[in-house]
């Protein structure tokens, strides 16, 4: 899967389930967490990204340096999937 690919299923999530469908204004480096999801929402957006994706998000790996950010959230989705193949 392409990192555009990626990127856009998870920027779509976001606009849908938190910012009411307006994802032009999503930016890659924007703070998510308590600024777009809150705590509920990492949790939906981790459900999102296993079911999504066919990855498992360990509890260890829900943290800043990987969900803070799109652009956090799409290199962590990528490194997860090439650890599959």
């Amino acid at each position: 899967m392409q990192t555009t690919d990626i990127e856009h299923e998870i920027r779509g999530f976001l606009a849908a389930n938190f910012m009411a469908g307006r994802n032009e204004e999503l930016r890659d480096d924007e703070q998510l967490l308590g600024n777009v999801v809150d705590s509920t929402g990492v949790i939906e957006l981790v459900v999102f990204l296993q079911d999504r994706f066919g990855i498992v998000v360990d509890d260890e790996e829900v943290v800043s340096d990987n969900l803070e950010t799109l652009k956090n959230a799409v290199a962590f989705v990528e490194r997860k999937l090439q650890s599959k193949s």
